[in-house]
């Protein structure tokens, strides 16, 4: 039986997929997995018997991950789970900064009581008039399940699509629409595309990424989309550049004091995933990763450890060891096996930085004393027979 709990409000649908080996407690020291969306984690302490936490979502930025991986816990997060939401909410907001929509809307809500307001719109509507974005460019950085969604809407909508991504995927690039202009040149989108969107992690390397100097290259008329993270954005450069009128429009998800209210500025509370259908989505993806994780020993989409996948066990038992990556240590395990007259049928190691992660099939049980000598291998992390 394995405890979870629910550092934030997680979707029934994805609850559901929980089977009768695992029970919900409201007691996080009690859990052995951990399910959260937004909560802050950083300084909770991590309960001794925690083994993983699932992020019903993409961004960690909550989570503290080396703390995490330090302590054996696993983190898995739901990359393309939500990335439909967030695909259709860029669109809506290009269309937001395109035509002033939110003007024309107020504008009806204020003259409400007015007798003639259809009249009164008729001339009003000029004011609020705008621009297609069929035709336009829109340059894409970062070309994962979002990005790639963007794009390939954006073509049906009749766009030109730039796109800018020195990792893309295998997978990424089979989903692409063939249409879609790949550039090598991230500068190339700056100076030539009339809306940008950037859907990429916040890293070291890419955080402030649109920059003074990015923002200097680009068009009067560009409109800025971040629906990824803030901190990507130096967004003090870009309300400055937008009350001089250096670019037209910033539209971002993430509500803060630097944007709040500027001009040119259309600013929503974080709703790129808060749909019903990207909650439920999420969730399921975050219960079968823990599922599989506590009972196989199966990791898929980690991001503080690497993903190892064995499938099932057919053998007598299977051992998952994780460890820092450091040389000689898979050696050691199949040593202190072979002496104890276990046979290794399968094994599989992997590492992520400092980090690794080994699951060995054996033929036979494996002793409570064998498994101390395991634990007591310099740099061993954790080990658990499954």
């Amino acid at each position: 039986m394995y405890k979870y709990h629910c550092l934030n409000p997680i979707s029934p649908v994805g609850l559901a997929k929980l089977t009768s080996e695992y029970e919900k407690t409201e007691n996080f020291d009690d859990a052995d997995l951990c399910l959260v969306r937004s909560a802050v984690m950083h300084d909770m302490d991590l309960p001794s018997k925690l083994l993983a936490v699932g992020r019903a979502g993409a961004g960690v930025n909550n989570i503290p991950l080396d703390k995490c991986a330090e302590a054996g816990v696993v983190v898995f997060n739901t990359p393309g789970a939500n990335a439909n939401a967030v695909k259709e909410l860029v669109l809506a907001g290009m269309l937001l900064a395109s035509r002033d929509i939110i003007g024309g809307v107020q504008w009806c809500a204020d003259n409400k009581d007015l007798a003639d307001i259809a009249k009164q719109s008729e001339k009003e509507k000029k004011n609020f008039a705008g621009t297609e974005i069929k035709g336009k460019k829109l340059g894409i950085i970062g070309l994962g399940a979002i990005g790639v969604l963007v794009a390939n809407s954006a073509i049906h909508l009749g766009m030109e699509v730039y796109g800018y991504d020195p990792y893309l995927s295998v997978n990424a690039a089979w989903e692409l629409s063939h249409n879609a202009h790949h550039v090598t040149d991230v500068n190339e989108i700056y100076r030539e595309c009339d809306f940008i969107t950037i859907h990429v992690p916040l890293l070291d390397s890419t955080k402030g990424m649109i920059s003074k100097e990015a923002i200097d290259l680009m068009k009067p008329s560009t409109v800025i989309l971040n629906f990824a993270r803030d901190l990507l954005v130096d967004e003090d450069a870009v309300v400055e550049a937008l009350s001089a009128g250096k670019i037209r429009k910033y539209v971002t998800d993430f509500a803060n004091p630097t944007t709040a209210g500027k001009k040119g500025v259309i600013l929503t509370p974080h709703l790129g995933a808060s749909t019903e259908e990207a909650e439920d989505n999420c969730a399921v993806m975050a219960a079968q990763e823990l599922m599989d994780y506590a009972e196989n020993g199966n990791i898929t989409h980690s991001v503080n450890y690497p993903d190892l996948n064995m499938g099932i066990c057919t053998t007598k038992a299977r051992v998952a060891v994780m460890h820092k990556n450091v040389k000689g240590v898979i050696a050691k395990f199949t040593t202190i096996l072979g002496d104890a007259d276990i046979n290794v049928a399968g094994m599989s190691n992997s590492s992520k930085g400092d980090f690794a992660y080994a699951l060995l099939d054996v033929d036979s049980e494996v002793p409570e004393a064998v498994v101390s000598k395991l634990k007591a291998i310099d740099d061993v992390i954790r080990v658990r027979v499954l």
